[in-house]
């Protein structure tokens, strides 16, 4: 069960990349006419506003492909090889999946024209009845369906991983051989497909009532709501269900829903950049969004990680600090850019409770002072570049200078207390290894992916190699073997072994570098 939540975690984060990316243009775009910034006087440049309605339409157009592009990115994560195959396999899957609910809803009657709001409101139900009976329902790549957001792509990612795991290398008798191994994966998903669309259709009524009521249980939670949520979300890093928990919350009706031009938008991502395309955006609409958003991990990730790591610096051994201080710096360079934190939080994670404790409740009242104050800086990224962007480029309606001054306090209660905690209870952050266990910070691998094989036990022991954002995902024969010294002097910053056979290894903004040095050392091998 770990390993497969761990893997389905990991699928997960495929999407994102793209609607972070799209989430900037998003926000340049919104910027070149915010009349807080420039006035009005790109709002007649014709140049400007075909760019813009450009960027929206783009934009627009890779969020109404988020399910399929969830369920593609589980296919592809869940399956074991010959993962083009499973990714083929679920678009067939999801289609066949959408059709099938499609066609029971007009067995009892149910269209997108019997559930349009005008026709109900005929019928002789009132305006909020209508709309909420309306939102139940959606059109997913021209198919009408009931509105499942990313579950539907998630289910679909699941169920076709599964059979492609299952019978990619079954072998049918000699007169029906053309369609064994690969090319009986797609036949299998026809065939079944429609079983798990019809389960489903009796299910989903039910498991959507759970969501919604979820959903509205955090939003009546208030301020606290995004407490809990940013205290969560850093206290289960190292588990890598914060992957899961942030999908929920960004893309499902659990991060909030939201009435935008007629249509229900759910997910505070999707309500966020759904809004950045308005020109006049409902500003409390989009403050109930971000606050699950980027403002609250600002004051954390470009502010105290940059300082924690200065304070392990500054209480590193003496004859050390020349040895840490780049690997340190990149790491704090790297928070508060990209919030990409992972390479300093894995340096105190497990030896100190103490010290992640403390960063996890940090993280949490960062949520919650943001949420009290009004502040309204969005998108999923966490470093400086989405701080410029969606608060500073928006102007002060966004109250980002709130959020800097939060950042500045976080930044001297980091140090004091990384400082204090590491000196009090000689915690072992870098620089501070006993002799025995000392590493060689400074030494420069030459041959990236070779020490690295070496490090894991040699060729033999490693079965499967992936990465995420920030960690090599590893198979080995056996984790037991593993020289953690050895990997440390590859670049690692931790490690993380989930059971007997599924190792972590977090390397930070260098992990593709790393996983693609490890698969070519392995190649050659």
């Amino acid at each position: 069960m770990k390993t497969f939540i761990q893997k389905l975690g990991k699928s997960l984060m495929g999407p994102l990349s793209i609607i972070v990316a799209a989430g900037l243009l998003l926000g340049l775009a919104s910027t070149l006419l915010n009349p807080n910034v420039f006035g009005n006087a790109l709002a007649n440049v014709a140049l400007v506003n075909h760019f813009v309605t450009l960027v929206n339409a783009l934009a627009g157009g890779l969020f109404g492909l988020l399910p399929i592009l969830f369920c593609m990115s589980v296919a592809q994560g869940m399956s074991k090889e010959d993962k083009e195959v499973a990714t083929f396999a679920s678009i067939i899957g999801f289609i066949l999946f959408h059709t099938t609910i499609r066609f029971l809803l007009q067995l009892k009657g149910i269209t997108a024209e019997t559930v349009s709001i005008d026709y109900l409101v005929s019928q002789g139900k009132d305006i909020l009845t209508a709309t909420q009976e309306n939102a139940a329902y959606d059109t997913v790549m021209g198919i009408f369906t009931y509105r499942m957001s990313i579950f539907g792509g998630i289910i679909v990612g699941l169920w076709s991983a599964m059979i492609h795991n299952r019978f990619h290398t079954t072998q049918l008798p000699t007169a029906f051989s053309f369609f064994s191994g690969k090319r009986f994966v797609p036949i299998m998903m026809v065939v079944t497909i429609p079983f798990l669309g019809a389960v489903m259709f009796l299910v989903w009524p039910l498991f959507n009532m759970l969501i919604n009521g979820f959903g509205a249980l955090l939003a009546q939670a208030g301020a606290f709501g995004t407490f809990i949520y940013g205290f969560l979300e850093r206290l289960l890093i190292p588990t890598g269900l914060h992957h899961i928990l942030n999908q929920l919350i960004r893309f499902t009706p659990i991060g909030g829903s939201a009435m935008i031009n007629g249509e229900q938008v759910s997910g505070a991502l999707n309500i966020f950049n759904t809004l950045l395309m308005e020109t006049e955006p409902d500003m409390d609409m989009m403050r109930q969004a971000t606050r699950f958003l980027t403002q609250g991990t600002h004051p954390f990730m470009v502010f105290g990680l940059p300082a924690a790591c200065f304070a392990m610096y500054k209480t590193a051994l003496p004859q050390n600090k020349d040895k840490v201080k780049g690997i340190l710096l990149a790491a704090g360079l790297t928070s508060f850019f990209t919030g990409i934190t992972e390479p300093i939080e894995f340096s105190f994670f497990f030896i100190s409770p103490l010290l992640w404790l403390f960063h996890a409740f940090m993280a949490g009242m960062s949520f919650l002072i943001n949420t009290l104050l009004g502040v309204c800086i969005g998108n999923a990224g966490g470093g400086l570049i989405d701080l410029m962007l969606f608060g500073v480029l928006r102007g002060t309606q966004t109250k980002w200078i709130l959020n800097v001054v939060i950042g500045l306090i976080y930044a001297a209660i980091y140090f004091m207390v990384f400082k204090w905690a590491i000196v009090k209870f000689n915690i072992k952050t870098p620089g501070r290894e006993d002799e025995s266990d000392e590493v060689s910070y400074g030494e420069e691998v030459t041959e990236l992916g070779k020490a690295i094989m070496e490090a894991l036990g040699g060729k033999e022991n490693i079965q499967e190699i992936d990465n995420c954002i920030s960690r090599l995902r590893l198979v080995l024969k056996d984790t037991a073997v593993i020289k953690e010294n050895e990997l440390k002097k590859t670049g690692s910053l931790g490690i993380i072994k989930i059971n007997e056979t599924n190792l972590q290894v977090v390397y930070g903004a260098k992990v593709e570098k790393a996983a693609s040095e490890l698969k070519r050392a392995v190649r050659s091998n």
